[in-house]
């Protein structure tokens, strides 16, 4: 089966196949956040030219067709037709990676009053607005978890400004309160340094992101989750121990942010 979908144009429905990550690339995230040694072989496949150039080349292949990749969660949103979770955590890898990470988290998510993970790696905050109406709004949660700003500072869909960066949240904010969605803001997570973009150090942009977004949440009645402070190291990176490359918790990690997240999510509910 193509990864393409075989029509032009607008159609009542579209065949989301090769939308979401690859077995191989579930596997590695899995390894990933479990304790102990990664598996060489593993490692090395996940770092081999070869795959990595066959992935950019899918992922552009991709974006061409569906930028925001709508259609990765578009079969398990029709699933949950009828069925109202407590709450939609929604983002980057950070969000993406938690399901495995902790999936005692979201072990509830097909039940009503579960917590639904809409995550995907890579993504930045334009991406996220455009999934935003068909991965929170339309499955009609209490609450929404936002959780990105990694992939913003690194570039990863192209150059961008703090102002386009802050439009993006503050539309997605005012979306979930038109629709009488709480927001949970979660911090940016610490990082000294992103792997795939080479000579970007993040770390003043990040307190400054996180000082606007408690600003923004004081202002308006949301909900600030600093999982910052609870990750960085004394110099902003984050905590070695919770991370094996700089940027993504491994289980550990998500074990220091799950009793913020409940708190803020308990927050939410009063």
């Amino acid at each position: 089966m193509s990864d393409a979908s075989p029509v032009v144009g607008m159609v009542d429905q579209l065949d989301s196949h090769g939308s979401g990550p690859t077995e191989d690339e579930i596997r590695f995230v899995h390894a990933y956040v479990a304790p102990g040694p990664l598996d060489p072989e593993l490692l090395a496949r996940a770092h081999d030219p070869a795959v990595l150039a066959a992935r950019d080349v899918r992922v552009e292949a991709l974006r061409a067709r569906d930028w925001p990749n709508l259609g990765q969660y578009r079969d398990a949103n029709r699933m949950l037709a009828g069925i109202s979770p407590k709450a939609v955590f929604i983002g980057d890898s950070l969000t993406e990676f938690w399901l495995a990470g902790d999936p005692e988290m979201f072990r509830y998510g097909l039940v009503s009053g579960g917590l639904v993970n809409r995550g995907i790696s890579g993504q930045t905050s334009p991406q996220i607005l455009l999934r935003f109406m068909a991965d929170v709004i339309q499955l009609k949660p209490a609450v929404v978890h936002l959780l990105c700003g990694g992939n913003d500072l690194a570039g990863n869909t192209g150059p961008t400004t703090f102002a386009d960066y802050q439009n993006n949240i503050v539309a997605m904010v005012m979306l979930a309160r038109a629709f009488n969605v709480k927001v949970i803001l979660g911090s940016v997570t610490p990082a000294g340094f992103f792997a795939w973009r080479p000579g970007i150090d993040p770390r003043a942009r990040i307190t400054e992101i996180n000082a606007w977004f408690k600003g923004l949440a004081d202002e308006h009645g949301l909900i600030f989750a600093d999982y910052h402070s609870a990750l960085a190291a004394p110099d902003g990176s984050l905590r070695a121990e919770l991370t094996r490359d700089g940027v993504h918790p491994t289980a550990a990690g998500y074990e220091v942010m799950r009793p913020i997240a409940i708190a803020a999510l308990a927050a939410a509910a009063e």
